[in-house]
């Protein structure tokens, strides 16, 4: 029977109750060793049936795959459902035969796997259920169970403190917008990390709205907000020896008479101001204010974001890989490498901003949020290079930023991207084996 299975693929035993995957040992420069995104598809496509209950599943894997394996796997049982039938959630076992494998190590793919879980159900409840409020409860309810100190900008709040770029795009939510950090400090830390995310709940375009084919599943336009929650949640939990933050930005970006409209000139927490020209460019402004923050108020000395910021960012990396841009060539390297141990997928784009910085030339303001017309940059490294703009593009820093629009979902279901990449660029500063080797 074995003798009928190629060198990769699935192969069902026992009326469908049974699947033995096989997964090549070989793959491109461009894709990850582990082939944990072939085990992602095989492990997805599997129907199994209304009354299963529990799943046990045995992974033989080298030590150095074991990661990006685990979180392919995790990635295939999703946890949000409303449907009135079969929504029983399984329990999910997952014996991992490898020799190396520590206390520690096992400990955090337990970890990894929730947080993983967590980014997708997250991503995938609709805005009528996670409404700016909810997100920011979710938020708080991590920061409690990891005892870490929070700082909470809502509403009005966000307007007096400055933050022109929140309080503007999400003033016309249903929710308040609100701006979250979760902090773990440490006092003999050497370096100040901060991930900010972006939260936009669910993104209409604004007053320049979407079309109805355009609309549909913007609810995971907070997955960057998500999966840095989460990579947060992980690294805390397991250790992290050095100052961490996580920033989130969370709004819904919708229609009323006070709306953002086009023309408009908003002031941005860094004090320079924005001509806005498009609606639907909203991201990057309430970033733009997440990664200030993160440089005057948290004294940073590396910044990471995260977002669903633009649909060209599929035409420059495709579905699979998250589009980084950073000013640091070490950090680049090291992102790329992390994605490809990890499995969250990452390949570069050009940071130039004394080229392509000028397509966001305004005539009235310090810059317009887009370019509608002729650009000579790449659509997805302009709109990081709005972002860049706040922080002098990261001077006296590391600063990078990651656009995962096309990998934060697959056949409308969030995919997790995020934890797995972060836990892995940053697991030198824990306490697991798996990480540091």
């Amino acid at each position: 029977m074995l003798s009928r299975i190629t060198s990769a693929g699935r192969f069902p035993l026992h009326y469908q109750l049974a699947h033995l995957i096989a997964i090549s040992d070989t793959a491109s420069r461009g894709n990850t060793p582990t082939n944990s995104q072939q085990l992602f598809r095989e492990m997805r496509s599997i129907s199994y049936p209304e009354d299963v209950r529990n799943v046990q599943i045995v992974l033989f894997a080298e030590y150095p795959d074991v990661l990006a394996q685990v979180a392919a796997v995790a990635k295939t049982f999703y946890k949000f459902t409303r449907k009135t039938t079969g929504n029983e959630e399984r329990n999910v076992f997952i014996d991992v035969v490898c020799d190396m494998l520590t206390n520690a190590d096992a400990t955090f793919l337990t970890d990894l796997s929730e947080s993983v879980r967590e980014t997708a159900r997250l991503i995938d409840t609709p805005a009528n259920i996670l409404t700016t409020d909810v997100l920011v409860e979710e938020a708080l309810h991590v920061a409690k169970s990891l005892g870490c100190k929070t700082t909470l900008y809502r509403g009005e709040q966000l307007l007096e403190a400055g933050f022109g770029g929140i309080y503007h795009v999400g003033k016309a939510g249903p929710t308040p917008p609100a701006f979250v950090v979760l902090s773990h400090e440490v006092p003999e830390s050497t370096e100040t990390i901060a991930l900010v995310g972006k939260g936009v709940v669910y993104d209409t375009g604004g007053l320049q709205i979407k079309g109805k084919t355009g609309m549909p599943n913007m609810k995971r336009d907070m997955g960057g907000a998500a999966g840095m929650l989460e990579a947060f949640a992980a690294l805390v939990k397991n250790g992290f020896s050095q100052t961490i933050h996580v920033c989130l930005c969370i709004v819904e970006n919708n229609v009323s008479p006070i709306a953002n409209k086009p023309d408009d000139v908003i002031t941005m927490l860094s004090g320079k101001s924005v001509e806005i020209n498009n609606t639907d460019a909203e991201g990057r402004l309430i970033l733009a204010d997440g990664v200030y923050y993160a440089r005057e108020y948290l004294k940073a000395t590396t910044i990471f974001d995260m977002a669903t910021l633009t649909g060209a960012q599929a035409y420059m990396t495709g579905r699979m890989h998250g589009a980084a841009m950073t000013n640091d060539d070490e950090l680049e390297a090291a992102i790329i490498k992390a994605g490809k141990k990890s499995g969250d997928l990452v390949a570069p784009m050009l940071f130039a901003p004394d080229l392509f910085y000028p397509d966001l030339k305004s005539p009235i303001a310090d810059m317009r949020n887009s370019n509608l017309g002729k650009m000579e940059g790449p659509p997805s490294a302009v709109a990081g290079l709005f972002i860049g703009a706040h922080i002098e593009f990261g001077e006296g820093l590391r600063w990078l930023h990651l656009d995962i629009a096309a990998p934060a979902e697959c056949g409308d279901r969030g995919t997790g991207y995020g934890p797995a990449l972060f836990t892995t660029l940053l697991g030198q500063h824990t306490n697991v084996p798996l990480l540091r080797q």
